[in-house]
């Protein structure tokens, strides 16, 4: 997949495009230093990451676009560091591996996003409550609903990227 087909597929706009090129040619030098993704997933970077975060953005209603998005285990930045280029305003990173924390923080200064990044473990979140999480491969359902029990205020919505155990997860959950 090209982010030309990206950009056909989901309503993006020029520079959030842009700004999504400069973060997939920066995730290709930062992986050879950090394992920041699954170097066979590096193939297929847009498919397998950016468009798999940026469908997402169609789950959110342009009225939420301004709500509070925390991103568990953000790791390289997939689902969260996304939807911010995309234009989710206040996004939280949680991420507890500095060498990773550092690419988000060069993956914002290059893009231009505003999402803020919280170097700690999930359980020691102290930031604001969400009205969205996301997480991508960060731990099985069970475990991320449990995660997120500090996290969610009465009307928060939870967007959990999972794999083809998904059905699995959810019957044990």
């Amino acid at each position: 997949m090209s982010f030309e087909d990206l950009q056909g597929a989901i309503d993006i706009d020029d520079q959030a495009l842009e700004s999504l090129q400069a973060y997939d040619a920066l995730l290709h030098k930062w992986q050879k230093r950090f394992n920041l993704v699954g170097p066979k997933s590096l193939q297929d970077s847009v498919g397998r990451h950016f468009y798999d975060s940026a469908q997402l953005w169609s789950l959110i209603d342009p009225r939420d676009r301004d709500a509070v998005l925390v991103d568990l285990g953000s790791g390289a930045g997939f689902p969260g560091l996304v939807l911010s280029i995309l234009g989710v305003t206040h996004v939280h990173l949680i991420e507890s591996d500095a060498n990773k924390c550092e690419f988000l923080r060069q993956a914002i200064r290059t893009t231009g996003a505003s999402a803020i990044i919280h170097n700690e473990r999930i359980e020691n979140y102290d930031g604001p409550k969400a009205d969205i999480i996301t997480s991508w491969a960060c731990a099985p359902l069970e475990k991320l609903l449990g995660l997120s029990d500090g996290l969610r205020i009465n009307k928060t919505r939870m967007l959990f990227l999972k794999g083809r155990s998904w059905q699995d997860e959810l019957t044990q959950s």
